[in-house]
């Protein structure tokens, strides 16, 4: 071996050395929080693990109390309704990102405030929309000094608007983040196709509906897998604002996994709801891929 070669080699050797040296904490972190959090719930769904009485092996016993138990399906049912919103946050998203992908005066300021939200963290955002909401908030101030109601109306304590709130707050939060995903793609079509419809006489509704959406279905394909993910996941704004009530109202699967893990401290059942989430997250999303698939939604198409 050269002189050379020995010298690339070892600069090489050197520079893996590095970068497995700033990837170890990251590493560490991940084993410690994740990885070993996910085994140890692996095994613990098979017991009858708490902190107030006996464990033992129960089997699949948390499994078949689980689909036994009215709350947990409940739960499954308001988490698949929270699901609704994933076609109206990609709409919204298009449609505001093929307004802000022009030049107009004002539009990055524009698009800078719509993405404030995005980076807030969802429990000061829950916060906020918490005071919005209150009974002596301003939308019930409003609303009576125009005389619309004669008294104030609870919005997270009524059953039939608290998951409405729910849903319009997270769907409030997430439209900057996949606006600018859709915007992104936008800004990566070649003006080459654009000029070339309106050469061929195409309106700026067909330029959309025939060039710009078709180049969109990765994005739209991405998006829509992870806003399903978020929307069976969500937590923050029910644990903040709401509980899971009133009456099971906004109970959804994470936050009554929570509930029955250090409320009731029953462990062992916990972790099996977990274990269900996981496989209602997974089968949503195998669907959505499945479809885009189907749907032509790669770069390949």
């Amino acid at each position: 071996m050269s002189l050379t070669n020995k010298m690339v080699s070892r600069r090489k050797r050197r520079e893996t050395r590095t970068a497995y040296a700033f990837m170890t904490p990251a590493l560490i972190i991940i084993t410690v929080f994740t990885i070993i959090p996910i085994i140890g719930s692996l095994i613990l769904m098979f017991y009858n693990y708490s902190v107030l009485g006996e464990t033992k092996f129960v089997g699949f016993q948390n499994f078949i109390s689980a689909f036994q138990d009215r709350e947990f399906l409940i739960a499954v049912k308001n988490s698949i309704v929270f699901v609704v919103i994933v076609p109206i946050i990609q709409i919204l998203s298009i449609l505001i990102a093929l307004f802000v992908n022009r030049k107009i005066p004002g539009i990055s300021l524009f698009r800078t405030l719509f993405y404030i939200p995005v980076v807030t963290s969802m429990v000061a955002v829950s916060i906020i929309w918490g005071f919005i909401f209150d009974p002596h908030g301003i939308i019930n101030t409003l609303l009576m000094d125009f005389g619309w109601i004669t008294q104030p109306f609870g919005f997270l304590s009524d059953k039939y608007a608290a998951m409405p709130c729910l849903m319009f707050i997270t769907l409030w939060q997430g439209l900057g983040y996949y606006m600018m995903m859709y915007l992104a793609g936008l800004q990566g079509i070649p003006q080459e196709l654009i000029e070339a419809a309106k050469i061929d006489g195409a309106t700026n509704l067909e330029t959309i509906i025939k060039v710009k959406i078709p180049l969109l279905k990765p994005y739209i394909w991405l998006c829509t897998l992870n806003s399903v993910i978020s929307a069976i996941g969500v937590f923050d704004v029910v644990f903040v604002l709401t509980k899971g009530g009133p009456n099971n109202a906004t109970m959804v699967i994470n936050y009554y996994s929570y509930v029955k893990a250090f409320g009731d401290f029953q462990f062992g059942y916990a972790a099996a709801i977990g274990a269900l989430q996981a496989i209602i997250t997974s089968t949503l999303s195998i669907a959505v891929f499945v479809y885009g698939k189907k749907g032509g939604m790669s770069n390949n198409e």
